[in-house]
């Protein structure tokens, strides 16, 4: 089947830039171009409207993100009184066996003071979990921390007297996701990542990089995942957030580690940095002994394949460059060279120093950033500044730095965490906190299309609209390139390998 598109501009973002339809055999694209059309099988006539391509969202967890609809209230939240009424209202509703909610953040609100545990117990009789937006912390009353068997694991908070307080980080906050998935049936997992790609393609993203985490959301999610991932509206990449190995090798993945976190998160205070939290007490921790983390590293990088790791503060940063720099020094130029065309990945890597992005481009590390953190959190007064103080804040999310120190950029949501909203990740990268990390508009396009495409090795498939690659586009009622605010910007029509996946 030959489907002609037709349009009033077509931005390729390559040869030839432009043009008024495109062609479409099946899933690739065989012709772009201007004047006379050729013969299709099928016209669709797109008056007035701009066609670019597909985005790629290059870290995504897609069974939290169908969570995410079915919990807007909780994000709206806007004090620990309004999360303890829905979980209420929750709790009466229905016999759940958890009641699992997710997405507040309490550095929106006025008084950040959380729930205290006899307040939790309140709430629901039910066993209550309460997951913060970024997913490293957690609200558990007791039924759930007795259930869940965390009560001897570290992460559980305790107040003065060794008495729980509700809130879990760390080890056994993972154990507690894990524990509240297994009350997910495959049925509720299908329709709840078929659910999170439909909100994706709904933005024009039509590939998105899984985060998978078995060791959080259980085996089971993974295994849904890759049983229908081709029936889903968006390509999906799964990266496999496991050390193991030869499971990756075994499943036929191409990618392994992920968001397997190295460190937690600025929101928790588990975020590894350098110097002491500025609202709080410690400086995060590191989740893994450097021998076992550079032993990973060697051994899927002999494997074949891809690895990544979550990083965010800086020192979190500094444990995965100094694993890497210690196995590209044993190499010789030729292994080198190989080493380099591999793209390893660090995800997040929010907190970076001048040296570190100058290391990490020594090694040919990949960077897979989320600028909307940067608008979420970036400002003055918002929690980087809170956390860790006005001058570290500042340098935060160097996108533009990271460009122009030429490494392999591509940028994603982390969604739930912030929205599956490209063009709102496109305007953070446009109007950074710091004027000299903004990226215009074109580049910043570029790097959540090829740039995202080029960290999963697929930059002959995706990225660009040019003859031979996947008929991944997206259109719009008005120019993305040219109109003064992507702000709220949606798409008349996407197209996913050739199938029309959402209409407005």
């Amino acid at each position: 089947m030959r489907s002609l598109y037709r349009a009033r501009r077509v931005h390729t973002f390559g040869h030839p830039p432009t043009g008024d339809w495109v062609l479409v055999d099946g899933r690739h694209v065989e012709r772009v171009g201007a004047g006379d059309p050729p013969q299709a099988d099928r016209t669709v006539e797109l008056p007035g409207a701009t066609i670019v391509p597909g985005l790629i969202d290059s870290h995504i967890h897609l069974t939290s993100l169908g969570l995410s609809a079915e919990n807007e209230e909780v994000a709206a939240a806007r004090s620990a009184s309004d999360l303890l009424a829905i979980a209420r209202r929750r709790a009466a509703d229905g016999p759940d066996t958890v009641l699992a909610l997710q997405g507040y953040d309490e550095t929106l609100w006025a008084d950040p003071t959380l729930p205290t545990l006899d307040e939790l117990d309140e709430a629901s009789n039910t066993p209550l979990v309460i997951r913060r937006t970024d997913g490293h912390v957690a609200l558990l009353n007791t039924p759930a921390l007795s259930l869940a068997d965390a009560l001897d694991t570290p992460g559980v908070e305790r107040d003065a007297e060794g008495r729980p307080t509700g809130v879990v980080t760390g080890t056994a906050n993972r154990l507690v996701g894990r524990w509240s998935a297994t009350a997910r049936t495959e049925h509720a997992i299908e329709a709840l990542q078929l659910s999170g790609a439909a909100r994706a393609a709904s933005h024009g993203v039509t590939t998105v990089h899984e985060m998978a985490l078995p060791l959080e959301f259980g085996p089971l999610d993974l295994e849904t995942l890759l049983a229908h991932r081709r029936d889903l509206p968006v390509s999906v990449e799964v990266v496999l957030g496991l050390m193991d190995v030869p499971k990756a090798v075994e499943l036929g993945l191409r990618a392994i580690g992920g968001d397997l976190a190295t460190d937690g998160s600025l929101g928790a205070r588990t975020a590894a940095i350098g110097d002491p939290y500025r609202d709080g007490p410690g400086r995060g921790e590191l989740a893994f002994d450097a021998e076992i983390l550079e032993g990973f590293f060697r051994d899927g990088h002999d494997a074949g394949l891809q690895v990544g790791m979550h990083a965010i503060g800086d020192r979190a940063i500094e444990q995965v460059l100094g694993a890497w720099e210690r196995i590209y020094h044993r190499l010789d130029s030729r292994e080198r060279r190989h080493f380099r065309a591999r793209r390893h990945r660090i995800e997040h890597f929010e907190m970076p120093t001048l040296a570190q992005i100058e290391r990490a481009a020594m090694l040919g590390l990949a960077i897979s950033m989320q600028p909307a953190f940067d608008a979420a959190w970036g400002y003055p007064g918002a929690l980087y500044e809170r956390r860790v103080g006005a001058d570290r804040a500042w340098a935060m999310n160097p996108v533009r730095t990271i460009l122009d120190r030429g490494l392999e950029l591509g940028v994603g949501s982390d969604a739930p965490v912030v929205p599956v909203d490209a063009w709102a990740t496109i305007r953070a990268m446009e109007t950074h906190h710091d004027p000299t990390q903004r990226v215009p508009r074109a580049d910043a396009i570029r790097v959540h299309t090829t740039g995202s495409a080029r960290l999963a090795h697929q930059e002959e498939k995706k990225g660009v609209l040019e003859p031979g690659m996947h008929a991944d586009l997206a259109a719009y009622d008005v120019d993305p390139l040219s109109v003064g605010d992507v702000t709220g910007l949606r798409p008349i029509l996407t197209v996913s390998i050739g199938r029309e996946v959402w209409l407005a």
